[in-house]
């Protein structure tokens, strides 16, 4: 069983945590985020330290306990790394690039896919067939890695599509030639 809700979280110098009521604002050199926390969890901020504490053993409040942690600590982080995901395009003309702040791509279908970027997002293409979704909120960035990887996902017989960086695709054996 995960112990994760015990563990303090340490609050880097630069990082201002404000609570009211249930809500939750984090700011940093990054930027800030606003979270509402579930109102039976009980989050304590003190001597550069957070920690969360819960009501009861009760099944659902042992499982929101790790998870506000986790959320809390995402958040901190985020205003002061931020948080990356890499994504890699497999296949012969497949291509990444940027048009303003949009992510166009040209992965074999008979148009260019536009993505256009929320507000805290950005992308960058290093490569034509690399992307790097950045951003403050861990949530957002794994959202919009997800959704340019589901314009061509990674098919299983060649591998084709796009995938995160990393990623093994299982492959599937062709079809077998006719036995005579």
């Amino acid at each position: 069983m995960s112990r994760i809700g015990r563990k303090p979280i340490t609050v880097p110098s630069g990082v201002d945590i404000t609570l009211d009521n249930n809500v939750i604002t984090v700011k940093g050199p990054k930027g800030s985020l606003t979270r509402e926390l579930h109102k039976d969890m009980k989050v304590i901020v003190e001597n550069n330290e957070v920690t969360v504490e819960r009501p009861s053993d009760h099944k659902t409040h042992r499982s929101l306990h790790g998870t506000t942690r986790s959320v809390v600590s995402n958040m901190v982080n985020g205003v002061t790394e931020g948080f990356t995901r890499n994504l890699e395009l497999v296949g012969v003309g497949y291509r990444a690039s940027k048009a303003g702040e949009k992510l166009v791509l040209n992965v074999g279908y008979s148009h260019p896919v536009e993505i256009t970027p929320e507000p805290g997002i950005t992308f960058e293409v290093p490569s034509n067939t690399k992307i790097i979704v950045s951003g403050i909120n861990k949530e957002r960035v794994g959202e919009y890695a997800a959704k340019i990887r589901s314009v061509r996902e990674p098919e299983p017989y060649k591998g084709k599509g796009i995938k995160y960086e990393g990623e093994r695709i299982i492959r599937k054996e062709g079809k077998a030639g006719k036995k005579k």
